[in-house]
């Protein structure tokens, strides 16, 4: 094809490949995705196979106009790159970065007998198959190869056991493309329209940032409450072990007391609970008073035994939320490392929805456990998981270690980096704890009486759990949300042997008061876990969706919790409104339903699409379809959307019953109210999360003034000096009187005298500076810069002192030095400065060190410390190899070394800055001479010329 498009959608009678022989001396190439797994299967296939990657996608819709071909470009439907009205079919082009692979590619099968399509085994793995196929329309016979893990005997088999392309598979791939495009390119653009330029609207990331912004609201509704009890410390005597234990106030003349879980967000008694009793602080101190040396007895005990089944194998979701648990991972970085890991040959495919295991893996994993922790930890029969997948394509198996006898982390330890090992191990850990038998012990409930000396019975509880059988729990233990209240399986709370009316006294009685607290902030563990439990998008997307919405600046990350901006709460506010059903949960879930029944082949793809776009009898009452269809619904909504109204989002009243709002403005969101028939406005800290927004802190930034404060006149020019708060950072300024401008000037003319104005001088606070603080001498000092050193003599050049975007520094003609200390502007001298200029000039690590602002301790994958470092960008975090910026929300004060080691991961991962080269030479003509000879000899040269200029990373198996 060379680059150039396809046919609209493609001929598709390819979609079946030809199946042919096996006859010996035939050459096979084939193609997988990635470079890493080409290197690493060859040499499983033989000499008769040629291995190449695509290197993912080879192409896809048009990303802009500029991708859409020349003879489309006059097509009314060109700017989706789908012929709406034509069967919804796509218009796919080679992406420029491709190019050449195709080339290649196409130049390797001139040299083949067979082609094998070995792309995942998932739906867009089929569907990047058929874009090979259809891309480079060969003509030798085509195969479907799959493999779920990269071990010899696994990619043996799959060379022995292909099948054809499942066109099923391709048409829901297909129409999830053109759905998400359909969505993003008619939404989007209204939300530019009414919000902010540069915004988008997807199917699911709509979907989940709306819940994020649902969490954040109940919060900032949320009302706090108070309650009291009395812990206990109980003596048992010297014979019980252990003789002390705790206990817990929880009913008084036998009305149970008010715990958290009995109020409402409202801060009041949920309607159900009227009949428990809210202990106040004065009552709860006077009792703990009056049961002090009183006699208490055991009124009941309850013990019962205590089973704890295994977890089951990890899938995509729940590898996802652990790892972010236990390890402190983002979903995007679990990914990125397990993606290594499967082709690297140690784990079996990890996109899937399934917690089965295969026959050979139960029997491996049984094997290890009963050789690592003896026969009777191991369950009596195999385990076997199931659970309803609603995409059962995808659900081949769990995640776990690859081979029929799974390596020990000890095994694997020297090959995989730090990263690597921890998810292996976590994955193997599972895996074989998923085989072992069920953990046993006992919980005991007690109740606990006694009479104040004020005459109320007090009843206290105590509970105790004891593991008599650790069964799986020797092998894996999963890690437990904290926020919630979660608490670990193998965590034990012993509590003596205890009998009825035996009596018992009080050594410690202390008065506790608690606060009810808002719900916890999605972390993306969690939110991985909801979007689960909703059934919204699938869990192979969820790691890409997250990043999405916090690249798209919808949410940020304050620690590891999730923070919706305000132009999200524009945004989803917008939608909720006017796209109701757009971000609705069960509408989204019931979608993801449909489109797995066109995988299913119970659906078909244009008429689908064609009813949710255009309107038609489909999914339930009130969906897209119902409604008259997307286009329809779209256009139907954009007149009466009121973006003032949109982009206001009201608060709270002021004590003067004014309504404080946020706006959302193209320059960022900022606080307003109207009082006496004025706009008062204030701006609003970036890193400031929504629910924090209180009314006293509204009140601070109004007490800012927006026209700054006022320092003085300067006795120079006699201009008004002021202090503002700029979306950068504070500053000071100089107040010019405005220009006059003729009554009848036309708009160009008023244009052009406001260019010509004058600029008034402005000048950054320092970082020791306070905008609460400065005086008019430190303001003029600021605008007095950039100061005049002096000259160089040898030169002529003048040498100036200058505050800049990274710090203060020098320059002499177009040569910068930086300054180590902000006051050196305004004290070096020429003789100092001349002496800067005449030492080598240093750059990067060799100039000179500031010592760290904090130090972080090791890092776990590099072995080396982690320090944060004030840099030309701002703080930053290092190892002394890898550099990462701290994002928004993230504060030098409060930043984790767990933290710290995710950004530099990140980094890491992205791997060292692209080198700028220099611009390359035209190939000679003579090779392109050289295609054309007709003899053998030269097209087999023509083709090794062609092979080393495009930089052919075949591997050839031997």
């Amino acid at each position: 094809m060379s680059g150039e498009q396809d046919s609209v959608a493609g001929a598709r009678t390819k979609k079946n490949g030809a199946a042919a022989g096996n006859g010996a001396g035939h050459r096979r190439l084939v193609i997988v995705e990635s470079p890493t797994k080409a290197r690493k299967i060859a040499p499983y296939l033989g000499g008769g196979y040629v291995v190449e990657s695509s290197v993912g996608h080879i192409r896809d819709l048009p990303r802009g106009a500029a991708d859409v071909p020349a003879q489309y470009k006059g097509e009314a439907w060109a700017r989706l790159g789908v012929d709406v009205d034509n069967g919804f079919k796509a218009l796919y082009v080679v992406t420029p970065d491709k190019k050449s692979k195709v080339t290649e590619l196409k130049g390797l099968l001139k040299d083949v007998d067979e082609l094998y399509l070995a792309t995942d085994p998932d739906r867009e793995g089929e569907a990047i198959a058929w874009h090979l196929l259809e891309t480079l329309k060969p003509k030798v016979p085509v195969r479907r190869m799959v493999f779920h893990e990269v071990t010899e005997q696994a990619i043996r088999a799959a060379a022995d056991s292909t099948r054809e392309l499942d066109a099923d598979l391709v048409d829901a791939q297909e129409t999830r493309r053109i759905l998400d495009r359909l969505y993003g390119y008619e939404v989007s653009p209204v939300l530019w329209k009414k919000v902010m330029p540069k915004l988008s609207a997807g199917r699911v990331q709509s979907v989940a940032t709306r819940i994020v912004v649902e969490r954040e609201r109940e919060r900032m509704r949320f009302t706090s409450a108070s309650y009291w009890d009395i812990s206990a410390t109980m003596d048992a005597g010297e014979e019980a072990s252990p003789r002390n234990f705790p206990a817990r106030l929880v009913a008084v003349d036998g009305a149970r007391l008010a715990t958290g879980r009995d109020f409402g967000s409202d801060g009041q008694l949920k309607a159900s609970n009227t009949e428990v009793r809210v202990l106040a602080e004065a009552d709860a101190r006077r009792l703990a008073e009056a049961l002090k040396q009183r006699d208490f007895k055991v009124a009941s005990v309850e013990e019962k035994p205590y089973t704890r089944k295994p977890y089951a194998p990890f899938m995509t979701s729940t590898l996802q939320q652990e790892a972010g648990r236990k390890m402190r991972f983002t979903s995007e970085r679990t990914m990125r490392i397990a993606q290594k890991l499967y082709e690297n040959g140690y784990i079996t495919y990890m996109r899937t929805d399934s917690t089965t295991l295969s026959e050979s893996a139960i029997s491996a994993a049984r094997s290890q456990a009963t050789q690592l922790y003896g026969k009777e930890y191991v369950s009596p029969s195999p385990r076997q998981y199931t659970r309803k997948v609603k995409n059962a394509q995808e659900a081949h198996e769990a995640i776990r270690p690859s081979g029929e006898v799974f390596r020990t982390p000890g095994q694997v330890a020297g090959e995989l980096d730090t990263d690597e090992f921890r998810l292996y191990e976590m994955i193997w850990q599972r895996t074989i704890a998923s085989q072992m038998a069920d953990a046993k012990g006992t919980t005991m409930s007690v109740r606990i009486v006694g009479n104040a000396a004020s005459g109320e019975e007090c009843t206290f509880a105590a509970s105790g759990r004891t593991i008599t059988f650790a069964g799986f729990l020797k092998a894996y233990v999963e890690a437990v949300d904290t926020e919630t209240g979660g608490e670990a399986d193998d965590k034990q709370s012993r509590l003596p042997v205890l009998e009825k009316d035996q009596a018992l006294t009080a050594a410690e009685l202390s008065p506790d008061g608690h606060t009810t607290s808002p719900p916890a902030r999605y972390s993306e563990p969690s939110l991985v876990s909801k979007l689960e439990e909703l059934g919204i998008g699938r869990p192979s997307t969820y790691a890409s969706i997250i990043k999405t919405i916090q690249d798209r600046g919808y949410v940020w990350k304050k620690g590891s919790a999730l923070v919706p901006s305000w132009v999200a709460f524009a945004v989803i506010g917008l939608m909720e409104r006017h796209f109701e059903r757009l971000v609705d949960y069960d509408f989204t879930a019931g979608m993801e339903d449909e489109l797995d029944r066109i995988a299913a082949g119970d659906e078909q793809r244009a008429q689908w699409l064609s009813k949710f776009y255009f309107g038609g009898d489909m999914g339930v009452d009130g969906s897209i379809g119902r409604l008259g269809g997307l286009k329809k619904l779209v256009e139907g909504s954009v007149e009466d959307i009121d973006a003032r109204e949109i982009n206001s989002i009201p608060l709270f009243s002021d004590e003067n019953g004014h309504t404080v709002v946020v706006r959302v403005g193209r320059y960022g969101p900022y606080l307003e109210r109207e009082v006496d028939g004025n706009s008062q406005r204030a701006n609003l800290p970036e890193d400031l999360p929504p629910d924090e927004l209180t009314q006293e802190i509204a009140e601070k930034l109004f007490a800012t003034p927006q026209e700054g404060r006022t320092l003085g006149t300067d006795p120079v020019s006699g201009h008004e000096i002021v202090a503002k708060e700029g979306r950068f950072g504070p500053y000071v300024t100089e107040v010019l009187p405005e220009i006059e401008i003729p009554e009848d000037a036309t708009a160009a003319q008023k244009k052009a005298l406001k260019a010509k104005a004058p600029k008034p001088r402005t000048g950054s606070l320092f970082k020791s500076m306070d905008i609460e603080t400065i005086t008019l001498d430190d303001a003029l000092k600021l605008l007095s810069l950039p100061r005049v050193v002096g000259k160089d003599p040898e030169s002529g050049d003048e040498i100036t002192a200058q505050n800049g975007r990274y710090g203060p520094y020098l320059k002499k003609g177009t040569d910068s030095r930086s300054l180590s200390t902000e006051d050196q502007l305004f004290s070096i001298t020429l003789e100092e400065a001349l002496k800067i200029y005449s030492e080598p000039k240093q750059r990067g690590r060799s100039a000179t060190a500031k010592p760290p602002l904090k130090e972080l301790g090791e890092d776990p994958v590099s072995k080396k410390p982690m320090v944060v470092k004030d840099g030309r960008f701002g703080p930053y975090v290092t190892d002394g190899e890898y550099n990462a910026t701290l994002r928004k929300g993230d504060d030098i004060e409060s930043l984790t070394a767990e933290r710290a080691s995710e950004l530099l991961a990140e980094k890491r991962a992205k791997g060292p800055a692209p080198k700028r080269k220099a611009p390359a030479r035209k190939p000679a003509s003579t090779t392109a001479k050289t295609v054309k000879a007709g003899t053998t000899k030269k097209a087999a040269a023509a083709k090794t010329t062609t092979a080393k200029r495009s930089g052919s990373t075949a591997t050839k198996a031997k």
